[in-house]
């Protein structure tokens, strides 16, 4: 009888200890179901103003469940946080602006390659990284803006003829600290040479209606009020002029046209804005799952109608603004190069008296 008891009493034992051990295998299971539902997040490094992109990145979170961290600051300031960070940063993505900044961000060795199928089938591969470090979101020309009062167009053809004595004191541009104009520069040294670029420097220094001062839509703001018949600028600022709800600003933009030059032969200066992946992304996968969204027609339609910028997708249709401005050729080389010539192009700048 005492050997049936203690029979039943380890039987009991070890039922409980079998039913513990599955319930503790049914709570580990739930718990990792549970970690695999918990939305994946991604975070952000934007050189790009809030308004500019969150819309965007909130329609990735609607579609995706992927939550997004966003944090804006100044471009280069953004370079070096992700630099000084290093394996403890929490960036993911770097969106930011122009080729030279994008450079400057591999060449420190901060970004990370992207094998994506889409991205290569979507985006030029002008404007695009030859080993997948970055990609460009929009690309922004910088032509010749000119005074509808005082120059008429069919006395402009090529960037080059800025350097004439006719324009003896009647250009406006920013400084040679601007990186827009550091990379319009290189570009130059890219397709025409250092000779030639240096030459063009000089007498565009020569040209200037003031020393360099202020951003492009001051520069705007000059033509606009006649202290100079021509400046150089990106599209989009006069474009965000055009449509501000400061009738000043419209009203100065009113009295500038745009004239596109270098159509016979390289055609108009363009740049980016783009993106890439961090060395030490935490969540490269949904950040890569975020790169390909941005590509998609549907948000390059949102930033080609609110940012005033040209759509990387050809499928894209330009801003209504922008179409009125014209069509234009542009530019086809190697934005890698264009980017790792900033430093020279300061230099030679510098050198030309371009403050």
């Amino acid at each position: 009888m005492l050997k049936q008891l203690t029979l039943v009493f380890i039987c009991s034992l070890t039922l409980i200890a079998c039913d513990n051990k599955k319930s503790s295998t049914d709570n580990t299971a739930s718990s990792a179901e549970e970690s695999q539902t918990e939305p994946t997040e991604v975070n952000v490094y934007s050189a790009r103003k809030e308004a500019l992109i969150l819309p965007v990145l909130d329609r990735f979170t609607e579609k995706t469940g992927i939550k997004v961290n966003l944090l804006t600051g100044k471009a280069d300031a953004l370079i070096s946080r992700i630099a000084s960070e290093g394996k403890l940063g929490s960036a993911d993505i770097l969106i930011t602006t122009d080729i030279g900044r994008l450079m400057r961000a591999k060449q420190q060795g901060l970004t990370q390659p992207v094998e994506s199928d889409f991205l290569k089938q979507t985006i030029p591969v002008n404007l695009r990284d030859t080993e997948n470090h970055w990609f460009a979101l929009t690309t922004r020309a910088r032509p010749i803006l000119y005074s509808i009062a005082n120059v008429k167009p069919e006395q402009l053809k090529d960037i080059e003829g800025l350097t004439s004595p006719d324009w003896l004191g009647k250009i406006c541009i920013r400084s040679s600290s601007n990186i827009y104009n550091q990379s319009l520069i290189a570009a130059m040294l890219v397709q025409r040479g250092e000779a030639l670029t240096t030459e063009f420097a000089k007498g565009l220094v020569a040209n200037f209606a003031r020393p360099p001062k202020g951003g492009d839509r001051d520069q705007i703001k000059a033509v606009a009020a006649g202290q100079c018949d021509i400046a150089i600028a990106n599209t989009y600022y006069l474009a965000g002029m055009l449509t501000s709800q400061d009738e000043s600003q419209v009203a100065a933009a009113q009295k500038v046209k745009v004239f596109w030059p270098n159509q016979s032969n390289r055609g108009a200066h363009i740049n980016v804005s783009g993106t890439l992946i961090t060395k030490h992304s935490p969540n490269p996968e949904a950040a890569k799952a975020l790169l390909e969204f941005m590509l998609e027609k549907e948000s390059q339609a949102w930033y080609a109608e609110h940012n005033h910028e040209y759509p990387v997708r050809s499928d894209v249709e330009q801003s209504e603004v922008l179409k009125s401005m014209g069509s234009f050729t542009a530019e086809n080389i190697d934005l890698s190069k264009v980017g790792e010539l900033n430093g020279e192009a300061l230099k030679l700048m510098d050198k030309a008296g371009w403050k």
